[in-house]
């Protein structure tokens, strides 16, 4: 009898559970935006006179090219020295200041940095300061001094300034 009383109760309908169904995000919700940053900008001269910028920009993302735009502030003179290594008289060629630069694009690793350099040349010299050598066999110095060198991330718009911020003066001898 008991048994007959247990089978003729009504059952409670039984309830699965939702089905737990995970929706997909998409790769670029899940991705953490670009935060692009200098780590180090050091300037330094070439035996030319160049100005030579080193960098390592990170938080960029994989594989992203960026661009880059190095400028700076040059003075400094030329003048031209005979066989014994002697300055004739007069006055050396003035220049500056006078802004010089140099561009580059360069792409991430997978790493997200950059890590390239830039480089600067001096500015060339004038007609005239060609023209006083001229005929001479003598040989054409320049002496440089850079300021304000400051390096751009064109793509983020991040701007740093190198280390140091000046150079020079230093003197290199200029192919004719």
């Amino acid at each position: 009898m008991l048994l007959s009383w247990l089978r003729s109760a009504p059952k409670a309908p039984h309830k699965r559970p939702a089905r737990f169904r995970p929706t997909l995000e998409s790769l670029e919700s899940r991705v953490v935006p670009a935060s692009p940053h200098f780590l180090y900008a050091n300037a330094s001269l070439t035996s030319t006179g160049a100005l030579l910028v080193s960098f390592k920009e990170a938080g960029l993302g994989d594989t992203v090219t960026v661009n880059y735009d190095l400028t700076a502030s040059a003075t400094g003179q030329y003048v031209w020295f005979n066989h014994g290594g002697n300055k004739p008289q007069g006055q050396p060629f003035q220049f500056g200041p006078i802004t010089v630069d140099a561009t580059g694009s360069f792409t991430s690793g997978k790493n997200g940095n950059i890590t390239a350099s830039l480089t600067a040349d001096p500015p060339p010299p004038s007609a005239d300061v060609l023209a006083a050598g001229s005929g001479k066999n003598w040989t054409l110095k320049g002496t440089i001094t850079y300021s304000g060198i400051t390096l751009t991330d064109t793509t983020f718009n991040v701007v740093t300034t190198a280390t140091p911020t000046t150079l020079g003066p230093t003197t290199f001898v200029v192919p004719t």
